[in-house]
């Protein structure tokens, strides 16, 4: 499946026992002797009453992260497609916290992302207090960021123009920055007016995709405690278009976008 070009392996784990190791998810994960993806999701059965599902994500690396928005749009299109469950609105465990996706009647998926934490410690990123801007040293170079967890770590770095940013540069080493002990995913955000911008991330463990769910949220959100955008902003990724709704502190991030199916198979590991 891919939201917006950001592309998975979605596994069955409700059905069918499954227990993949850190080298199996690489080799799954391989574009060349593989399937291919960015990430490899894996639908489980919850561990609370309250959720209709538990669902776990991996970086092409093998890595388990806690959380992605453009999977969690996936997620909710494939438990229905694949006759999981009837309902529109889902409870779902995540390793960071619960998430509820609602599927519109276009098909198109709303997640509520929950409300994004500033506090440093949160990512984690040190800091010496909680800021709206942060200094950076990345390259030699002094750069001004943003930071904002949503349920996973977000740096975001204001462009003039995302075409001509240097992504492949800067974004490693934002990402690998040692006042990132996790590690972070690096947002490269050009803003058009308070409710468009365009976007590029660079993310842990997959590189530059696409498309990045969370990212998104995270640079709107950004953008928004920097006074620079409406409630309600269009997002635009290399891989398409999401809908990014706050109204502000306290409150849930609300995403709206796509998910496709593109096809179904089986691999010998």
């Amino acid at each position: 499946m891919h939201g917006l070009g950001n592309d998975f392996v979605v596994i069955d784990a409700v059905r069918q026992s499954i227990n993949l190791n850190k080298e199996q998810i690489h080799n799954i994960a391989d574009r060349h002797f593989g399937i291919g993806c960015d990430q490899l999701l894996l639908v489980e059965r919850p561990t609370t009453p309250e959720a209709d599902f538990r669902y776990r994500i991996f970086n092409a690396d093998g890595s388990e992260v806690e959380q992605c928005g453009n999977g969690a749009r996936c997620f909710a299109r494939f438990v229905r497609d694949q006759g999981l469950t009837d309902k529109e609105a889902l409870t779902v465990e995540t390793a960071n916290g619960t998430i509820y996706p609602r599927i519109e009647g276009n098909g198109e998926v709303t997640v509520n992302m929950g409300i994004p934490r500033f506090d440093p410690a949160a990512l984690p990123f040190i800091a010496k207090q909680q800021q709206p801007r942060y200094a950076l040293n990345v390259l030699d170079q002094e750069i001004t960021i943003g930071a904002v967890s949503m349920g996973n770590p977000h740096a975001v770095y204001l462009v003039d123009d995302t075409e001509s940013a240097a992504v492949a540069s800067l974004g490693p080493a934002i990402t690998h920055h040692p006042h990132f002990s996790n590690g972070v995913n690096s947002g490269f955000m050009q803003i058009v007016d308070r409710g468009h911008i365009r976007l590029r991330v660079h993310e842990r463990g997959s590189g530059e995709t696409l498309a990045c769910g969370t990212g998104a949220c995270a640079a709107v959100v950004v953008g928004r405690l920097w006074g620079a955008l409406d409630d309600a902003v269009r997002v635009d990724l290399p891989g398409g278009q999401l809908l990014i709704r706050w109204q502000g502190e306290g409150q849930p991030v609300m995403m709206t976008g796509p998910a496709t199916h593109v096809f179904e198979g089986t691999i010998e590991l």
